[in-house]
């Protein structure tokens, strides 16, 4: 299969197996999930009462105080004493092998290249880190959302796009599935497209 590029109109030849799969929903369904969930953070954190600040010298005597027995400041009755039952950082996983993973992109990009989604350019570069710049680049697209991949970062189109919220940028060796099915249109460089083909294949 081939594809024109947007802005020389020369013909560049697709592999077959990567970009005429047909649309597996479950698999990909599997995969989307099993990024978000990797993605959670699991960051939250509490002190039990062996890790409070504190002395653990008892606070009075047993008896005779008419105050209730305690034995120790940190007790979770205590105000800043510990946490009852802690919350602890926790690590996110669910498995899903590199062959069903490459699978996957494989199933979204050939749908979006069936939708008409994906424009490919010969190169994607802007000369000074304008936003300016990059919105009038981009006027001949029309697009909500929109990602550029090419095979690596450039600074000025990185600083450009670090004020638009509807734009990313990302590398051939960093695309998700999540940003490619959330976009409206993929712009993507030859070298890109062609270097994703070899990790796919």
């Amino acid at each position: 299969m081939e594809i024109i590029t947007k802005d020389t109109k020369n013909k560049v030849i697709l592999s077959d197996k990567v970009f005429n799969r047909h649309y597996n929903k479950s698999l990909i369904h599997q995969v989307v999930e099993s990024y978000r969930t990797v993605s959670r953070q699991g960051s939250k954190a509490q002190k039990t009462r062996g890790e409070v600040k504190g002395s653990g010298k008892k606070p009075w005597r047993q008896k005779g105080t008419g105050k209730a027995r305690a034995g120790s400041l940190q007790s979770p009755i205590w105000r800043s004493g510990g946490v009852t039952f802690a919350s602890k950082n926790k690590i996110y996983y669910k498995k899903v092998n590199k062959k069903m993973y490459r699978n996957a992109l494989k199933s979204i990009f050939s749908e979006l290249f069936r939708k008409n989604r994906i424009i490919l350019l010969s190169d994607f570069i802007i000369k000074k880190p304008k936003t300016k710049i990059l919105i009038n680049k981009l006027k001949n697209f029309s697009f909500k959302k929109i990602i550029i991949i090419s095979i690596s970062i450039e600074k000025n189109l990185f600083l450009a796009s670090r004020n638009l919220h509807n734009i990313e940028i990302k590398n051939s060796m960093n695309i998700n599935p999540i940003s490619l099915i959330n976009s409206d249109k993929i712009i993507i460089t030859i070298n890109a497209i062609k270097h994703i083909e070899e990790i796919l294949k």
